[in-house]
């Protein structure tokens, strides 16, 4: 039986690069996989882009009212790729799931595992309850300390207020990844307590 994936990191561990890789490795051997993005991700327009600059094309852009078994052909698919797989709505993520035990299709969903302000995405506490694997990809932060947050920043400077969902290089705003030191230092102004 296959599995649902969930492969989340800080922002920067290169999600988005270890997709493209997989989805290469798949077309290499002659097998069909299928990216999904969700169309929130204004990010790229309809392809997924690596902050590299390695862009493709996605096939299928998800609403966050569209049914997943609606939209996805699973005819010939040997895997579903998704990107940026917080931005997922729950339902999404138990038709994925259902895909992976029914279809017996792996899906592997890459995306952040908290907002800026360190609490779960919707589609991230969802994946964390159904996937059957759990994999942390890894990137540092400016101190050289493994990376589990990411600030988010306006013009510059660090911001604690906001939506969840502002994407990257839109309207002035980046992301930086960041240690919990770092984090609760920079972003949060704490120092000690």
């Amino acid at each position: 039986m296959a599995k649902l994936y969930f492969r989340y990191g800080a922002m920067n561990c290169g999600k988005t690069m270890h997709l493209l890789q997989t989805a290469h490795n798949y077309q290499e051997n002659g097998l069909k996989a299928i990216i999904v993005k969700p169309a929130i991700d204004s990010k790229g327009g309809g392809s997924i882009v690596t902050r590299i600059g390695l862009k493709r094309q996605a096939d299928v852009l998800l609403r966050p009212f569209d049914n997943v078994l609606e939209k996805i052909d699973l005819r010939d698919v040997a895997c579903i790729l998704v990107d940026e797989a917080q931005f997922l709505q729950p339902h999404q993520v138990e038709d994925l799931w259902k895909i992976s035990k029914l279809s017996n299709i792996p899906v592997i969903c890459y995306g952040l595992r908290t907002t800026f302000k360190s609490k779960l995405f919707i589609g991230s506490r969802a994946l964390m309850e159904l996937a059957d694997e759990l994999e942390e990809l890894v990137t540092i932060c400016s101190c050289g300390a493994k990376a589990k947050f990411q600030g988010r920043k306006v013009n510059g400077k660090f911001v604690t207020d906001g939506e969840d969902v502002a994407i990257d290089g839109v309207d002035d705003v980046t992301y930086e990844p960041l240690c919990g030191k770092c984090y609760l230092e920079k972003v949060m102004g704490i120092t000690n307590v």
